[in-house]
């Protein structure tokens, strides 16, 4: 169960850097590090909307494999713990509250105001 939980946050990591990365090449409607990397050029690689298409879809993808790992690191902490998050110990440790000013009668348990 470690193992799966380590390999879930390291993939989280890198899907992260990766929609960053690609979010960054991709052209924009002004100066940007996508014309800098060659995005705009019709004789690269992918052809004139090759790498728009393809950027776009690597970052589509990348985002799913962010999101998954997101809900598999989730499944696995409420799986291991048993809890769903912060506030199931709360609500076990409530304490019953009295208005200021206000004291409780020791007989009957009824609040009494001054």
């Amino acid at each position: 169960m470690e193992l799966l939980n380590t390999f879930a946050l390291v993939a989280l990591i890198i899907s992260a850097l990766t929609i960053i990365v690609l979010v960054l090449m991709q052209h924009g409607k002004g100066a940007d590090m996508g014309a800098a990397f060659g995005s705009g050029s019709s004789g690269s690689l992918f052809g004139a909307t090759g790498s728009a298409n393809f950027l776009s879809r690597a970052t589509a993808l990348a985002a799913v494999v962010f999101f998954s790992m997101l809900m598999l690191i989730s499944y696995l902490h409420v799986a291991s713990t048993g809890k769903l998050g912060v506030m199931d110990s709360a609500v076990e440790n409530v304490a019953p509250q009295i208005p200021g000013g206000a004291t409780k009668d020791q007989n009957s348990g009824k609040v009494i105001p001054e």
